[in-house]
């Protein structure tokens, strides 16, 4: 089913329109040689590699790639700051890192030739979306060492669009840019641009009345709900853009908007594999695990088999045939929630909330033990004219639906914390 329109054939950079088997092809020199540049030149992958046997001339077809150990977050936090860069330092032309709130920050580099790859990429997933040259685009994400802003930033220009780099908050200035500069693109969290809708209609405007027509939503995982009340309140095509910094930043996937059914993976710089988040063995394509994702062209920061800890699917490629789709993200193995031995995500909750009449997307799941069972407590701001019977309902659903009994708290507007970037969707209070 169409949404939106195409873009055109010859719109498409030479990446998108590469057959599989020139896809393959040049996964595999790219592959042979990332591995070889990785092995020779960052101590962590020379060491991995030995200790396994490996070494890169064993690599021969792209299945060889499961013989290689994994990354994980850990390994570049043991490496902090530089450890993981396979250039000079004098050769890197930027850095970016995470915030380190839960342990040693995770540090990412680039040469100019990365920058300008990260560029492209994320012009690709602009015109992808729907946006063209001479768009105005407006930046909500964060600037700074997050990889958000700066990327949406740097590709919106590249593509050809007039950028206004707002970042996160101040949310009634945003709504006044939003309407005076004329913005066709807004590039955001989800959770975020909720907020700003909000403050539009708090002033008795209609978001359907602006001249916003998409949605580049990325950076926290959101669901199918999510978007039918987006477009529903505001009119616009919201699509779904995946990245993660470790890999490169946002644009590594893209939803196109011509068809809604996932994001493309721009496997020309990007190999993904599917595995099970327990043995770690690959999975066939069609299975749902865990997303590791190998970097075929980074100079500065090489990454093999990073374990992202995002829990989605591969599938055949639809708008752009010859890339794969990876479904969206529905959760990750490491805010997995586990309720008297049920898995739970997030966004299996926020898909609950959003069919209940009278309740607000704005929410947060909290853990608690006060009996040394786990006990979760649903807390969802309400509309104005919410039933009586909401949390009720809800509570009912999120029993007959998922399998769990929650605890269903109905708050008043605003009552939750509006976050400026990811939405802090869970909260634990058990004891440490």
């Amino acid at each position: 089913m169409v949404f939106g329109d195409a873009c055109p054939e010859e719109l498409r950079d030479a990446g998108e329109r590469l057959s599989v088997d020139e896809l393959r092809a040049r996964q595999l020199a790219l592959l042979q040689s990332t591995v070889r540049a990785a092995y020779e030149n960052v101590p962590h992958y020379r060491a991995a590699l030995d200790g396994v046997g490996f070494a890169p001339g064993d690599l021969r077809e792209l299945s060889d790639l499961s013989r290689l150990p994994f990354t994980t977050k850990q390994d570049l936090r043991d490496n902090y700051p530089f450890g993981m860069f396979a250039v000079p330092r004098t050769s890197v032309a930027r850095v970016h890192a995470s915030s380190g709130t839960t342990g040693q920050p995770t540090v990412v580099g680039y040469t100019q030739q990365d920058l300008d790859t990260w560029a492209d990429l994320m012009a690709r997933s602009i015109r992808a979306a729907g946006g063209r040259a001479g768009d105005v685009c407006h930046v909500s994400y964060g600037y700074g060492l997050f990889t958000g802003g700066l990327g949406a930033h740097y590709g919106a220009e590249r593509l050809g669009c007039t950028v206004v780099p707002v970042s996160g908050g101040m949310t009634e200035r945003q709504v006044d840019l939003i309407r005076d500069f004329g913005a066709r693109i807004i590039m955001v969290t989800p959770s975020y641009f909720l907020s700003i809708v909000d403050e539009l209609e708090a002033r008795g405007l209609d978001p359907r009345d602006t001249a916003l027509r998409i949605g580049i939503f990325g950076a926290e995982p959101w669901t199918e709900q999510m978007r039918a009340e987006v477009e529903q309140r505001t009119g616009i095509h919201a699509v779904d853009i995946y990245g993660l910094s470790e890999v490169m930043g946002p644009g590594v996937a893209q939803e196109c908007v011509e068809t809604k059914d996932g994001l493309h993976i721009w496997e020309d710089h990007f190999y993904p594999e599917i595995i099970d988040p327990v043995t770690g063995e690959v999975l066939p394509d069609g299975a749902e695990g865990e997303l590791v994702f190998t970097t075929l062209t980074k100079q500065a920061f090489p990454v093999l088999r990073y374990r992202t800890r995002d829990l989605t699917r591969l599938l055949p490629g639809t708008a752009r045939p010859g890339l794969r789709r990876m479904q969206k993200i529905t959760g990750r193995t490491d805010d997995m929630m586990i309720i008297r031995g049920v898995n739970v995500f997030p966004t299996q909750i926020e898909e609950q909330i959003l069919l209940v009449e009278g309740l607000t997307p704005h929410y947060q799941c909290v853990l608690t033990r006060p009996h040394n069972l786990d006990e979760l407590t649903v807390r969802v701001e309400a509309a104005p004219s919410h039933h009586p019977d909401a949390a009720r309902e809800l509570a009912h659903r999120i029993k007959s639906r998922i399998g769990i009994t929650a605890t269903v708290e109905l708050l008043p507007p605003h009552a939750l914390e509006r976050s400026l970037g990811k939405a802090k969707r869970l909260k634990d209070n058990r004891p440490k």
